[in-house]
């Protein structure tokens, strides 16, 4: 790795091009040993060990089950945090890469090995600037368990985050993702609204059952359930404004065992997205008139709503700075201010607490943008991994001046 960093004489892009090695060996060791939700205990070891390693940090453990803070300061001052999630996905990977996960079905298919490669990245070269007297004030270092799913309670790692009590002092909180549409070295970012709400239904339509060549006789919650499937999917066409954002699909229908027989009830289930409050109620009200439905054919029905995810907002003043350091750190970067879509982010429970942002950074291999998140030969281009470090880096710096000059500081 050669010798030791000089803050003053190297700029933050450098610095971080410098450990590209070392940024490269950190990925795919995490890639090679991925871990489920909630189980990411082997992965929570090595980050520790990684971070001790640089000997600045207070390390607070076993959050959220295998979750991570690490904190460096200077004293008094602001506090930022800085996010990546650990956990990986149960897909079978087949990028055929000399890397590739050692665990059968279990993969990091949605770029969480490089989150915290970056955020390991960003505390080596934080460690750097706090021995050269550069740190003005605390920076908290995140390593969330279970993005990707929930427990027997229906959380997901962020929720417990905050209730842990370990980040109600940040003044303001960034992270990124990584995304497989875009090149390296390319930045999409968006104000506001920029990920789903996530609401998952479960509708159960009950009928009567009854022999196949007698449906005078029953109730039949197909028939039924045909008609509040019109219903379903004409809701966003007909009961929300087409300048809101929002979506309802189906994705599991189940009813009867046999050819001949009549069934008791019908299962739909299936999901709801929005971007607003206002949206995300309307979706769930439209839904319950179209369920009522079954009742007016003769049947009955129950409506089951589980809330997941709140919308990813991200804050504006925070969305500017991050814009404004990548256009300073990479003059040439394309910066795409758009929407992520309607997938979910657990982040989301973070940023309705505190003032933050999510930014998307570009990792497609080899000028391919076609790829996807959660795919089975999901790759990343590994030249974003220095630009994602130096930008978490610059970014976490100067939030702490700007939250600062603002006033922003906890007393």
């Amino acid at each position: 790795m050669g010798g030791p960093v000089q803050t003053n004489e190297w700029d933050i892009t450098k610095r971080s091009e410098f450990i590209k090695s070392q940024l490269v060996d950190w990925y795919r060791h995490l890639h090679r040993y991925p871990e489920l939700s909630f189980q990411e205990k082997k992965t929570s070891a090595f980050i520790r060990q990684c971070l001790e390693n640089e000997g600045v940090f207070d390390i607070q453990s076993g959050i959220a089950g295998f979750g991570i803070v690490a904190t460096i300061t200077s004293g008094d001052g602001p506090v930022v945090g800085i996010r990546a999630d650990m956990d990986a996905l149960p897909i079978e990977e087949k990028t055929g890469a000399e890397y590739a996960s050692v665990h059968p079905g279990v993969m990091h298919a949605c770029g969480h090995d490089a989150h915290m490669t970056m955020l390991l990245g960003t505390a080596k070269l934080l460690a750097e600037d706090f021995r050269a007297g550069k740190l003005k004030g605390t920076i908290k270092l995140i390593f969330q368990p279970a993005e990707e799913d929930t427990d027997d309670y229906g959380l997901t790692g962020a929720p417990y985050l905050l209730q842990s009590g370990t980040i109600n002092d940040l003044d303001a909180v960034i992270a990124l993702h990584m995304c497989p549409w875009r090149n390296a070295g390319e930045l999409q970012i968006n104000q506001g609204p920029s990920m789903a709400n996530i609401d998952n239904f479960s509708l159960e339509i009950r009928g009567m059952g009854g022999h196949g060549g007698y449906a005078f006789q029953a109730v039949d919650p197909i028939w039924i359930a045909s008609y509040i499937l019109q219903g379903i999917y004409s809701l966003i066409s007909r009961k929300v404004n087409p300048l809101d954002v929002g979506t309802i699909s189906v994705g599991r229908i189940h009813g009867g065992h046999t050819t001949n027989v009549i069934p008791q009830c019908v299962q739909i289930e299936g999901t709801l997205r929005s971007y607003t409050s206002e949206v995300r109620q309307s979706l769930i009200d439209e839904l319950e008139k179209i369920a009522k439905v079954a009742e007016t054919l003769g049947g009955e029905y129950q409506l089951d709503i589980e809330h997941g995810e709140p919308a990813l907002d991200n804050d504006r003043e925070v969305t500017e700075l991050i814009k404004s350091t990548a256009q300073n750190l990479y003059p040439n970067m394309p910066i795409y201010e758009e929407p992520y879509g309607m997938g979910g982010e657990d982040f989301g429970h973070i940023l309705k607490q505190v003032p933050g942002a999510m930014f998307f950074l570009g990792c497609g291999v080899n000028g391919d943008t076609s790829g996807s998140l959660h795919t089975s030969n999901f790759q990343i281009n590994e030249d974003a991994l220095p630009i994602g470090t130096s930008l978490l880096t610059e970014c976490a710096q100067r939030l702490l001046r700007h939250c600062k000059n603002s006033g922003g500081e906890h007393q």
